[in-house]
């Protein structure tokens, strides 16, 4: 429905204009998901301690504990596309649209064109949501990062957010559809701007960047 709404609207305004409002759409739907479908399973808490950072793009780096993932990404109050795996987007209907707002996978294309689709989305001023784990680590901690997004920073100058998700390794667990009931939280950490990482090599960036997270999701466990 959402989606139909854009539509109606395309031929009146530009495409640029209608990719951003399509995004919007998308954020609004997997806001209503965390909020409204999921709300008697879970509590979602979302805490910004990213300072002043700016208004990007970034380069949004997340660990990834579960399926429910990419529908809490809707607490990101920029306009932004997601880095996923193949399969999400090979589901029908889901696929399509998401395809469609400009969402890609690095599976799916040699380094050379992942480079060239995330400089046209940041050049438009489109933030990108990444997992660099490439598998959940349904809540065990912050597994090994893959070194394309970090690369990919270095390389356009984009600031790096992360953010440090726990709680939600079971909502569902792997393997299943069930909805376990807990609390859910999501913590922006302090924003790591170009000048301060211009002179590390991506695996250096990509350690600094993994120490912080897996820093940062201890002290969320210790504080539950």
């Amino acid at each position: 429905m959402l989606s139909l709404g854009v539509a109606l609207r395309a031929p009146w305004v530009s495409r640029r204009a209608s990719m951003r409002h399509f995004r919007r759409a998308i954020r609004w739907y997997g806001y209503g998901i965390i909020h409204g479908v999921a709300r008697p399973w879970f509590r979602l808490r979302y805490e910004d301690r990213s300072g002043d950072p700016g208004p990007g793009p970034f380069v949004f780096v997340c660990n990834h504990n579960s399926a429910s993932d990419p529908f809490l990404m809707a607490c990101i109050r920029h306009e932004g596309v997601q880095i996923a795996k193949g399969w999400p987007l090979r589901l029908p209907v889901w696929g399509p649209l998401a395809r469609w707002a400009g969402y890609f996978s690095a599976d799916d294309m040699t380094p050379e064109a992942f480079l060239e689709q995330a400089r046209a989305r940041l050049q438009e001023g489109v933030s990108l949501v990444a997992f660099p784990e490439g598998t959940r680590s349904c809540g065990r901690g912050i597994g090994p990062f893959h070194g394309a997004v970090f690369r990919l920073a270095l390389r356009e100058r984009v600031p790096i957010a992360p953010l440090c998700l726990r709680g939600n390794e079971r909502m569902p667990p792997k393997g299943s559809l069930l909805l376990h009931p807990g609390r859910v939280r999501i913590r922006r950490l302090t924003t790591l701007d170009w000048a301060s990482f211009r002179d590390l090599t991506p695996f250096q960036l990509k350690a600094r960047v993994r120490d912080r997270m897996i820093e940062a999701w201890k002290a969320m466990g210790s504080e539950e």
